[in-house]
């Protein structure tokens, strides 16, 4: 009796653990099959934003491909607005350099125009007869007056009306400066515009090289200069 209960639990052992070895290969199987199935979404995704990607990149190629500004378009817009024009011809790059030179014209108009008008001040406080208008005396040098000016107070008054008149010239030069650069910057939109595809191939090429020149066929004397072609 005892010997027969040995072989029933030997056997309910051996029949557990071949379930057991059953059920740990197919859930094996099952994660082998569940990974195989999530490494080919992640490769139909792949495949996929790559596909997006490249019709993306196409598209924007064939758009550069068939732009063309206008040139009328680009100077009026830059005429109204200052750097549109570089905007309307995509030429981004171009705007830190065109605001760039206005806020300088923009400072110097500033800094001549405030020079101009206190010395232009100072020169009406000095000429007048009203002992209340001494702006003239706020603006000297310091540690002078009027009584230790090198030269007495027609000499500090002639130095105020040559500041006046020379700040005015500046003032004035830098806003015919401003114009001229205002109606460049127009200038560079309509010519970058008018000259967009303009054709520039790896043919189009400058070759200088050093040389030895021989002066005629029947001599032997020579000289070395640079020797220079163009293709195109």
């Amino acid at each position: 009796m005892f010997l027969f209960c040995c072989v029933a639990i030997a056997t309910s052992q051996t029949h557990s653990s071949d379930t057991t070895q059953v059920l740990s290969r197919d859930t094996l199987i099952s994660n082998m099959d569940d990974k195989l199935i999530l490494q080919q979404t992640q490769q139909v995704e792949v495949d996929t934003l790559e596909i997006v990607v490249d019709t993306l990149q196409q598209k924007e190629k064939s758009s550069r491909a068939n732009f063309k500004p206008d040139p009328t378009r680009a100077v009026w817009m830059g005429a109204l607005i200052p750097g549109f024009g570089q905007i309307v011809n995509k030429k981004y790059w171009k705007l830190p350099i065109v605001y760039g030179g206005f806020m300088g014209f923009a400072y110097a108009l500033s800094w001549n125009n405030n020079r101009y008008v206190s010395y232009k001040n100072a020169y009406r406080d000095i000429i007048d007869d009203d002992p209340t208008t001494n702006y003239h005396v706020e603006i000297l040098p310091r540690g002078y007056t009027l009584e230790n000016y090198p030269g007495g107070i027609s000499v500090y008054r002639d130095r105020l009306k040559t500041g006046m008149e020379q700040f005015r010239r500046y003032r004035d030069m830098t806003i015919l400066l401003s114009i001229g650069y205002y109606a460049l910057v127009m200038l560079d939109a309509f010519v970058d515009a008018q000259l967009y595809d303009f054709d520039i191939t790896p043919d189009l090429v400058l070759n200088v090289a050093p040389a030895r020149i021989q002066y005629n066929e029947h001599s032997s004397k020579s000289a070395f200069g640079l020797h220079w072609s163009v293709r195109f």
